[in-house]
């Protein structure tokens, strides 16, 4: 049984002829006793079945190409140009509900060859990071929130080789938030220091100040 509506099928084939100028690589990790892999393989297969430009590789996380990206858990995916360089922008857990609607808008965006969708402002201030900064923000499939917070995210991993944004359903990594105390949506931890954290799809500029203060 299909995990796409028909009517999604045909919304998304149309959506990607018309906007992808370049092939996207997804590179899904898969693991051991993992729950929620199967699903995310499937919606995989289907995602791929939309365009000739999406190619989906597919690798065990404790594979040397899961070291290779520093794959921590299962299920996995990051978004790549065809090159596979590692622009530090991830999923942990299936991309479902509204989170589906973000891998589809992080599709788009690296099909017009992965250009950060941010104000020259926020790109300015993020070339002038000097450390890495890892922006952990978690979600839930029913949080209409959620999806800013997870492209804004993704979008300033874009904008600097210092950030890595993961997006990180909360509900399949539970133990995860409770180690951060997940108990609203979107959470966003700050170099996976539980101390360090906001909460809410803040507009860009306040989002950025955020990252910045958080990171000090």
């Amino acid at each position: 049984m299909s995990l796409l509506a028909e009517k999604d099928v045909k919304y998304l084939r149309e959506l990607f002829g018309k906007e992808l100028e370049n092939k996207v690589k997804l590179i899904f990790f898969y693991g051991d006793d993992c729950e929620y892999c199967e699903l995310e393989g499937q919606l995989l297969d289907e995602v791929e079945a939309l365009s000739d430009k999406i190619l989906v590789e597919r690798y065990h996380k404790d594979s040397e190409k899961g070291k290779e990206y520093n794959v921590e858990f299962a299920p996995a995916l990051i978004i790549t140009l065809e090159d596979g360089k590692d622009r530090g922008v991830r999923f942990y857990g299936v991309p479902s509900g509204h989170e589906f609607g973000t891998l589809i808008q992080d599709i788009v965006l690296f099909g017009k060859n992965a250009k950060p969708q941010l104000s020259p402002e926020t790109i300015e201030q993020l070339n002038q990071l000097d450390k890495p900064v890892k922006i952990s923000v978690f979600v839930t499939p029913t949080c209409p929130y959620c999806p800013k917070a997870a492209l804004t995210a993704h979008n300033m991993a874009l904008a600097s080789d210092k950030v890595t944004a993961e997006v990180v359903e909360a509900g399949e990594f539970f133990d995860l938030s409770d180690q951060f105390g997940v108990s609203s949506v979107p959470h966003i931890a700050i170099n996976r220091n539980p101390d360090k954290f906001f909460i809410g799809a803040y507009p860009e500029p306040q989002f950025l100040q955020q990252v910045l203060d958080l990171s000090e």
